[in-house]
């Protein structure tokens, strides 16, 4: 059982390696059970088709993300989650942005998932909702609140919530993608991230 349990967890892990780098829609079950080393009719032993592999990826990333994900976990009118927050200064701030960027560039599922989410985005509908979800959606609901939170403590001058979440938060999804096609550039954008964040508490400071 043992085996047959990690012989379905490396055709998960193969499958996701190759979706982030060809697509799914490119990817036959063939070339997946070429890649694993085991004949075609054995992975539909542990699949019944090449989907039901994407639903197990998505699963496996999902309750990774609700585990780890910063975005997930904020709730910014839960005082729960609130406490101790009421005096984050902007190197509290470029900290906490950039720990969260860190994570998502070198996670392994959460990388490789995103690179497939932007392959297929324009051509798989269940993966085009995940894209929007995860990286726009999620992003902006806890920028929004966050900005919001800082405003009522005090921290921010008061405006529109929503346009300053955007101006906060969007640039460092452009260097996250940025970072999946030229890695070398981390330390780089590191930098950025903390000058952007100095530069947006300067902006808008009471």
């Amino acid at each position: 059982m043992a085996e047959n349990n990690g012989t379905k967890q490396e055709i998960i892990e193969i499958s996701l390696d190759l979706f982030s780098t060809r697509g799914f829609e490119a990817t036959s079950v063939s070339q997946i059970a070429e890649a694993v080393g085991i004949r075609k009719a054995s992975l539909y032993s542990h699949f019944k088709s090449k989907q039901e592999i994407l639903d197990e990826i998505i699963k496996t990333i999902d309750e990774q993300y609700e585990r780890h994900s910063l975005f997930a976990r904020a709730d910014w009118n839960n005082t729960g989650f609130t406490d101790g927050k009421e005096n984050l200064s902007p190197d509290d701030v470029a900290k906490m942005i950039i720990g969260q960027f860190r994570f998502i560039i070198h996670d392994s599922h959460i990388s490789r998932a995103r690179k497939m989410l932007t392959i297929e985005q324009f051509g798989n509908r269940q993966l085009a909702e995940m894209q929007t979800k995860r990286n726009y959606t999620d992003v902006m609901r806890f920028f929004v609140g966050f900005t919001g939170f800082l405003i009522k403590n005090g921290k921010l001058n008061n405006g529109d919530e929503e346009a300053m979440a955007a101006q906060l938060c969007l640039p460092v999804s452009v260097w996250i993608n940025l970072c999946d096609r030229e890695p070398e550039r981390e330390d780089e954008i590191v930098k950025l991230i903390e000058k952007h964040v100095k530069q947006f508490f300067e902006t808008y400071k009471v």
